[in-house]
């Protein structure tokens, strides 16, 4: 586990600065500069070269391509021709006319022109199989042209010419003519290639056909078929070959083509037997002139044949042309590659040439200022990376200069400060010597209070208990008092209801010697009826009087006793406050003796802390004297150094 965690930890360092280029740092840095150009040289070289191959090729299979169409064409022509001669001929061999053999001389030299470009290309466009079936065919007919009856020297006759446009479309395939990618020349090669010699031999097999019927009369069924169906291809292979002659002549951008192929007199001619081959022969009824009838389609296949031929002219100029722009044009981008590659190298030439020389330049500079030389001074010639790099070079002397400089001075400062500081630490030494003599008698000193504070300090705590002892006392005097006042308080309260209490009496003898003076005042009027009751009120009267008196001389009596009282509990309270004042200031004497044990004993904890640091001090002043003494040595060795640092940095030059 612990080597896969390290091997992963390895892994990931080596990227761990400049990530996806660690590969590339790590390799340039092995390489000096001229591998360093060569390496990126030859990385876009090899691209450049593939594509330069890719280039070249593409252009040469167009150009093989365009080459193949013209191997074609070239193959097409003569063809063409002998598909000419042999419909003659057929014509002839069905007539039996005199001429026939001059047609057979015709047909011979024509596939003799077709057999020389047989050998010439047939194996490069594949027509062995194609060739053979026609060279079987051609020899069939040198030897009898004529078969037993007109019929079948027509058929004889059509199978070879079916030969030659098979062989003509074999030659389309293998030459890629029928694969043509621009339009004008694919409508050119559909025209002149493909379907205008299968249109000549449309309208020669009605003229050959037309002709036959017309001579005999009459038309048998097969042969109305096979005219019905000649003329239906005949129409239909029309509007292929208008198409493509329309296509190719507008890319062709003449104002007036009619001039340069006779287009027109063309369709006229075809319109005409057109029109004679329906009212001749396909009508119910076959009549009209034979002769004029194979005039008529004698001239329409020729002029066919004449614009296949011009057609198939300007197919192979086309391509031509084709040919010579696709070169040029690939000389051109070659020409353009190998221009910017010659600037490329030019330019990688002109860089590698300016780097090495600032590269020159700077290590030059550097092995100066190795040597000690700060004289010299970079001059940068333009703005590029080098420059820079010379400028801060520049910029870097003259910072070493003023530190060399500077350190001179400074050396020399030193030097003199050094001796300062040995003659100040010797004088700093004495005195030091002196500071600890006197330090050792403050020590002696300081015991000595201590002590003395430490007696205070155990005399203030004995103190401070008596003073606490009082405390208590009157604090607990202060608590009597305080209950003796509220006795009193308790004692004035219950006077206070006595008196109360004869007020009532009063107030009932009162009433009551009123009501015996209503009693007497009606026995009265009783006369000796009330006479005893007269008595027995008067009797009550002089009790209620002297319960008056009395509850007056007792009202009079409490009234002084609470007054005697309210000045008891006065006289206690004002008791009671000066009991409490002596509590609350037994309480403060306590609390400042407390105050004054906490800090004799803070006094005695500071002077040991005095004599401590007094002894401490005594013990740092030696050890300083000792520093002292060990600074006056270091000066000296520094104020050594000193000089030997001058001497040094009087390695560089300044001047």
């Amino acid at each position: 586990m612990s080597n896969v965690i390290a091997g992963d930890a390895g892994f990931g360092s080596f990227f761990r600065y400049h990530g996806w280029l660690s590969p590339g740092v790590r390799l340039f840095r092995r390489l000096n500069f001229p591998a360093k150009a060569g390496w990126i040289a030859v990385m876009f070289l090899i691209p450049l070269t593939i594509m330069l191959g890719d280039l070249w090729k593409a252009s040469n299979d167009q150009v093989e391509f365009a080459r193949s169409e013209l191997l074609g064409v070239a193959y097409v022509q003569p063809l063409h021709d002998l598909i000419q001669v042999a419909q003659g001929r057929r014509l002839a061999a069905m007539d039996g006319a005199s001429d026939l053999d001059t047609w057979k001389t015709k047909v011979s030299d024509a596939f003799a022109k077709l057999a020389e470009q047989n050998k010439a290309n047939g194996q490069t466009l594949g027509t062995g199989r194609a060739y053979a079936a026609v060279e079987t065919a051609h020899q069939a007919l040198l030897n009898a042209p004529v078969g037993a009856d007109p019929t079948a020297t027509f058929n004889a006759h059509s199978a070879y010419i079916a030969l030659l446009l098979e062989l003509g479309r074999e030659v389309a395939d293998t030459s890629q003519l029928a694969l043509d990618p621009e339009l004008d020349t694919f409508h050119l090669m559909n025209y002149a290639v493909l379907f205008g010699p299968q249109q000549t031999d449309n309208v020669s097999k009605l003229t050959a056909l037309g002709k036959l019927v017309l001579k005999t009369g009459s038309k048998t069924a097969d042969q109305n078929e096979d005219l019905v169906m000649f003329a239906g291809v005949l129409a239909f292979v029309d509007g292929i070959v208008e198409n493509s002659y329309l296509k190719a002549v507008a890319a062709e951008g003449l104002k007036d083509p009619d001039a340069k192929y006779g287009m027109a007199q063309n369709d006229q001619l075809y319109d005409d037997f057109g029109k004679a081959l329906k009212t001749m022969v396909l009508g119910e009824k076959v009549e009209g002139d034979p002769n004029q009838l194979e005039q008529m389609g004698t001239a329409s296949a020729r002029a066919e044949h004449a614009l296949n031929t011009k057609l198939m002219e300007r197919l192979r100029s086309r391509l031509e042309e084709r040919v010579g722009q696709m070169q040029a044009q690939f000389l051109q981008q070659l020409g353009i590659a190998v221009l910017f590659v010659a600037l490329a190298f030019y330019m990688l030439l002109a860089f590698y040439k300016v780097m090495m020389g600032g590269l020159r330049e700077v290590t030059g500079h550097l092995e100066q200022i190795s040597q000690g030389n700060l004289i010299t001074a970079p001059t940068p010639w333009g703005k590029d990376e080098a420059a820079h790099l010379m400028i801060t070079l520049r910029d870097m002397e003259a910072s070493l200069r003023v530190i060399v400089r500077d350190t001179l001075d400074g050396a020399a400062n030193v030097n003199t400060a050094s001796e300062e500081i040995a003659s100040a630490s010797q004088d700093l030494s004495r005195r030091t010597e002196a500071s600890a003599a006197a330090l050792e008698e403050t020590a002696a000193t300081m015991t000595q209070i201590a002590e003395t504070v430490q007696r205070t300090s155990d005399t203030v705590s004995g103190a401070a208990d008596i003073v606490r002892a009082n405390a208590r006392s009157a604090q607990h005097g202060g608590e009597v008092i305080s209950q003796v006042e509220q006795t009193m308080q308790g004692i004035n309260a219950s006077s206070s209801k006595i008196s109360e209490i004869i007020s009532v009496i009063d107030g009932i003898a009162f009433q009551t010697n009123i009501l015996a003076l209503n009693a007497a005042v009606e026995a009265a009027r009783a006369g000796e009826q009330g006479r005893g009751f007269a008595v027995v009120a008067s009797e009550v009267r002089s009790l209620a009087g002297r319960s008056a008196e009395a509850a007056k001389e007792i009202k009079t009596l409490i009234n002084a006793s609470i007054e005697q009282v309210e000045k008891g509990t006065q006289v206690v309270g004002e008791a009671g406050t000066a009991i409490a004042d002596i509590v609350g200031n037994a309480g403060r004497i306590d609390s400042l003796m407390t105050e004054i044990a906490n800090a004799t004993k803070e006094q005695s904890a500071g002077v040991g802390q005095v004599g401590a640091a007094v002894h401490d001090l005594d013990q740092n002043t030696q050890q300083n004297a000792a520093l002292v003494e060990e600074t006056a040595a270091a000066a000296t060795a520094l104020s050594d150094q000193a000089e030997r640092l001058a001497q040094v940095v009087s390695f560089f030059k300044l001047k």
